[in-house]
């Protein structure tokens, strides 16, 4: 028969409750990265759960994501704090983040509302790790739509001499809010450079992957003109470049020759959502890092 625990083993097994983080870095490639930053989480009492990492031949850059726990008195500014040092010695681009920590995102639509909805069905379901902290349009057809789910709406109308106004508004939303990510869910206005710039990293915007080839107006009547046989979408990082940064994912469906534009239209609609989805989801979990015009992704 096995003797009953005394009651301070018992008290002692209840104390050890721990807090789940995620380390991400990027640095130039060379030796020890890997056991350094092993060493580090094993010498502060850490656990890895789950380590990727890649190297880059062609930039000589190294990336790493590494999932852990440590006990919940260790907070998130002791442990950036003592990570410092190593990553000053590797010349490290690194972020610390607890993982149960819901990344705030600002939803920005203009007239088209399906990756909007998508996005907020997904939020609220608990199937996108994200806290939508505001919708923001140049138009007001969606705000009764943000409403139903709880989601203060934010009108900022955008015209050609207005736009500067209109982008500080933006910003100090951004900033007051503590927002990390903004998600261009079908937002039909370019963002000045300047924006761009200041929220390097941090936009994502989706289009319909017939861009070059289909540009401007109904861009899917004019694929179904030339009879295209796939039908795809690009979700990717903001740059000043127009629809040119850092793409994230691309999704696509196959489709016949006998389908209609509008049939197209409901096919590209969905393919958008889908990969826009992934896109937010994945930044949300800390899986993309940024490698010079393209991303590493860490499943």
């Amino acid at each position: 028969m096995t003797a009953p625990q005394p009651a301070d083993s018992v008290t002692a097994a209840s104390d050890t409750a721990t807090e789940q983080y995620v380390l991400t870095l990027s640095c130039p490639d060379k030796q020890g990265i890997v056991h350094a930053v092993s060493s580090y989480l094993f010498m502060t009492g850490c656990n890895i759960e789950d380590s990727q990492q890649f190297g880059d031949h062609d930039t000589g850059l190294f990336f790493m994501r590494v999932h852990f726990t440590a006990d919940a008195h260790v907070d998130v500014a002791k442990l950036r704090a003592s990570f410092a040092a190593i990553g000053e010695s590797f010349r490290m681009e690194w972020q610390i983040h607890r993982a149960s920590e819901r990344m705030r995102v600002v939803l920005m639509v203009s007239k088209f509302g399906h990756c909007l909805n998508d996005l907020l069905f997904r939020s609220g379901t608990g199937a996108l790790p994200v806290e939508i902290v505001a919708v923001v349009s140049n138009h007001t057809d969606f705000a009764e739509l943000a409403a139903s789910y709880g989601v203060p709406f934010r009108h900022i109308p955008v015209t050609r001499d207005t736009k500067p106004e209109a982008e500080a508004q933006l910003l100090e939303l951004v900033r007051g809010e503590n927002v990390e990510l903004v998600v261009l869910a079908r937002y039909m206005q370019v963002l000045s450079d300047d924006l761009c710039k200041q929220l390097s990293g941090r936009i994502i915007n989706i289009h319909h992957s017939f861009l070059p080839s289909f540009k401007g107006a109904k861009p899917y009547h004019q694929a179904h003109a030339r009879g295209v046989k796939l039908i795809g979408a690009t979700a990717h990082y903001v740059t000043a470049d127009l629809d040119e940064g850092p793409i994230i994912e691309q999704e696509v469906a196959r489709v016949g020759h006998g389908v209609t534009p509008d049939q197209l239209v409901a096919v590209g609609r969905d393919v958008e959502c889908r990969a826009l989805a992934h896109a937010v989801t994945w930044h949300a979990e800390r899986r993309i890092l940024l490698n010079g015009r393209r991303t590493v992704i860490f499943p």
